[in-house]
């Protein structure tokens, strides 16, 4: 392995280079620097500020996120855009080729969560929690007619939809649905995955819903964190 100079105007950048013509190895020289995933994983449910990119990786510093993402923009995984007027702010967002590594980070943590080492309850974004539904949705089991489900996570809407064969969702108005969470991600992981009581969440104050609670005991039925791995004896 080698480190391969890039040119950048505004960052010097590295990267590792393993001289091999796998595909494999080529994503890991474009993905595999600490962070990089998870910066990809942020923006795979539209485009963000680089402040809520840094608050929703807390553990990532200012200076390696902008390295990070100068990195994915030298590469075509993401670009920079400005928001019209009144935002007039700077989003990144990733390219149409960026966006198609989305099933890869759904397979890779589906592989992931099968690691008895694996820790749900740890601290977890708002978009990594809705896309780990998305992974771990339960295709065909829906069983009556689809639904809407809104979610109110920190500062962010987003607004899900439940089909026969997938769970979709995307930034929108989270009032419309049909029943609606407002709280915080790991509640709301804690209830799905590991049948936390909705009562005894909202008497916490992290997790409160509007709407039917039988749908949304349905909504959380749909979604199965796969089981450990046994290494056996």
């Amino acid at each position: 392995m080698k480190l391969e100079k890039i040119t950048d105007n505004s960052v010097k950048l590295t990267r590792r280079v393993y001289g091999d013509a796998c595909g494999l190895a080529h994503a890991l020289e474009l993905l595999g620097e600490r962070w990089t995933l998870l910066v990809v994983r942020e923006l795979m449910l539209g485009g963000r500020r680089f402040s809520e990119l840094r608050a929703a990786l807390p553990g990532l510093s200012a200076n390696v996120l902008t390295q990070r993402l100068a990195s994915l923009e030298a590469h075509g995984v993401l670009r920079r855009r400005m928001l019209p007027p009144p935002a007039r702010v700077q989003i990144y967002e990733l390219t149409e080729w960026g966006y198609e590594a989305g099933p890869v980070i759904e397979a890779l943590g589906r592989w992931a969560a099968r690691s008895p080492a694996h820790d749900p309850t740890l601290p977890i974004s708002a978009v990594s929690a809705l896309l780990s539904l998305r992974a771990m949705f339960r295709r065909g089991a829906v069983g009556d007619a689809p639904f809407t489900i809104g979610f109110h996570l920190g500062d962010d809407g987003w607004l899900g939809r439940v089909g026969a064969e997938a769970f979709e969702v995307e930034r929108g108005d989270p009032d419309s649905a049909d029943i609606c969470f407002t709280g915080a991600p790991e509640a709301l992981v804690a209830f799905v995955y590991g049948g936390a009581p909705l009562p005894a969440l909202a008497e916490a104050g992290s997790l409160r819903l509007r709407g039917d609670p039988a749908l949304a005991m349905r909504f959380a039925d749909l979604f199965r964190l796969p089981p450990k791995f046994d290494p056996g004896p």
